[in-house]
């Protein structure tokens, strides 16, 4: 019986750390990648996402303007995202930047979808597969959203976390 409460004490310790800490290691994460990714994009060529997100811009912007231009306000609006990501400054405006980007990202799967699929509903191309894995980005600014008014994840039910 003293190695189930000794298991179950150290369960409770593990659960604790990641409830304290989980969002903010959420928020780091997802901020480090937004700030990568955007960075890639201020070198044409560099990203392998380049192609597809210069080329759906365009298509939103019906071609107003040129392709450099969208590159670097893409790049922009990725490195402005993943800031506020990590520092936990202006969280709302971060995440309302956050999803209208991800709801850009997902559009080449309705204007583009020769890129997006090589057998429908399926088969995905790579760009395909690089576009479905923003679900987990979008449920990540779910997650860091609960937290804007002060909310945090507890380790048990009804609990509360001794901070």
């Amino acid at each position: 019986m003293i190695v189930f409460r000794r298991l179950d004490a150290v369960d409770r310790a593990i659960t604790g750390w990641m409830a304290r800490h989980g969002v903010t290691l959420l928020r780091w994460s997802i901020g480090v990648i937004f700030l990568w990714f955007g960075a890639l994009k201020l070198v044409p060529g560099l990203s392998p996402a380049d192609e597809i997100a210069t080329e759906t811009a365009m298509a939103l912007t019906f071609d107003l303007f040129s392709e450099d231009f969208v590159r670097v306000a893409l790049a922009i609006l990725e490195i402005a995202i993943g800031v506020g990501l990590i520092l936990g400054r202006f969280l709302r405006l971060t995440l309302l930047l956050l999803f209208g980007q991800m709801a850009g990202t997902l559009t080449p799967v309705f204007l583009l979808p020769d890129k997006i699929w090589t057998d429908f509903p399926l088969g995905l191309t790579l760009e395909g597969q690089y576009i479905m894995k923003n679900a987990v980005l979008i449920s990540a600014g779910f997650v860091i959203g609960a937290t804007v008014r002060g909310g945090r994840l507890v380790n048990e039910p009804g609990g509360t976390l001794d901070m």
